[in-house]
């Protein structure tokens, strides 16, 4: 997983190269299912950018390495600033539409890692399994309101929190920081913060700005920047040693991701004389409530839902593995 070690590399091309793959890196993480890691691949730039990490954390400054980490960086904030709104927007309004892609996307993982993987055999199944059961265990915590961060009033601890998971997983192939954040109950404020940072800037309002930042950005980019060096050096020295069984726990991870990704479920305003969140639920206070901070119920399909579903699982399937494919001629 090693880049080149000589600086001989013409620069522009690699940033223009490392700039493509942070634009599709920013999109995957507004997208529960579609892993960085992955995009990173399709781009052709992921060995190169896992040796950038490594050698900027242990202070080795190679030009190559900063032309990657800043072409992934600079695209992949411009897309995140300039979609979390509609992203957000996609997901609150047409939940069961986003959630099957989602469901896709995330299978169309599996024969990533099953590649790397190879033959199965025990250790690789015992940490597919405790993969599997760890997500699925996040999954049922967050139906019934645990562990989540609180929604839209989440405090500075759980989008720090929030950053570290979702970078935790931004670089490994296969798996998804945005179901992560899903689960977390963290998702949709995140949107929402870095959607209200644009509007900020683009009303040139300080004020809104600053609450953006430090109420969301900050936190949660102090969590990315900490979740990226620890897990990508984590991630190496695991390897390493217990490489097969890493790579079935990042298995059983996606397996289990789709546990909690049920698409036929969708939001509904709290009941009048309800609690929600400790208070009655008043026609005023009703109104106060945002359509994303809604608790989501099942309901039952119609056929006609069922199967554009479906179809919508397939499109992600071969979404994912289309350019994972990609991913493996630029390698």
């Amino acid at each position: 997983m090693n880049g080149p070690t000589d600086d001989s590399t013409p620069l522009t091309p690699l940033f223009a190269r490392s700039a493509v793959g942070g634009l599709l890196m920013g999109l995957a993480n507004l997208v529960p299912g579609i892993s960085g890691g992955t995009m990173l691949l399709a781009a052709g730039v992921y060995p190169r950018f896992i040796t950038a990490i490594a050698e900027v954390t242990t202070l080795r400054f190679r030009r190559e390495s900063i032309v990657v980490l800043a072409g992934v960086a600079g695209a992949a904030g411009v897309a995140i600033l300039l979609l979390a709104g509609p992203v957000k927007d996609l997901v609150v309004h047409h939940r069961w539409v986003m959630y099957s892609l989602f469901i896709g996307l995330t299978m169309g993982g599996v024969p990533i890692i099953k590649r790397m993987l190879g033959p199965l055999d025990a250790r690789a199944v015992g940490g597919a399994v405790l993969g599997f059961l760890g997500m699925a265990l996040l999954a049922v915590l967050q139906s019934n309101g645990a562990p989540g961060g609180g929604g839209s009033e989440a405090g500075f601890l759980w989008f720090l929190v929030a950053g570290l998971a979702g970078a935790a997983a931004m670089i490994l192939p296969g798996v998804s920081g945005g179901y992560l954040l899903l689960v977390l109950e963290m998702y949709l404020p995140i949107l929402s913060g870095i959607d209200a940072l644009k509007e900020g800037m683009r009303a040139a309002d300080p004020g809104l700005i600053a609450a953006a930042v430090l109420g969301v950005v900050l936190p949660t980019g102090i969590g990315v920047v900490l979740g990226i060096v620890a897990v990508s050096n984590l991630l190496r020295w695991l390897l390493l040693r217990y490489g097969r069984a890493t790579l079935g726990f990042l298995l059983g991870l996606l397996l289990g991701a789709v546990v909690g990704l049920w698409p036929f479920q969708a939001g509904e305003p709290p009941a009048l004389g309800s609690t929600w969140k400790g208070q009655v639920v008043t026609p005023t206070s009703l109104s106060d409530i945002d359509a994303e901070d809604w608790p989501t119920t099942a309901f039952r399909p119609s056929g006609g839902q069922v199967g554009g579903s479906i179809a919508l699982v397939l499109a992600g399937v071969g979404l994912t593995l289309g350019i994972a494919r990609v991913g493996g001629r630029s390698r």
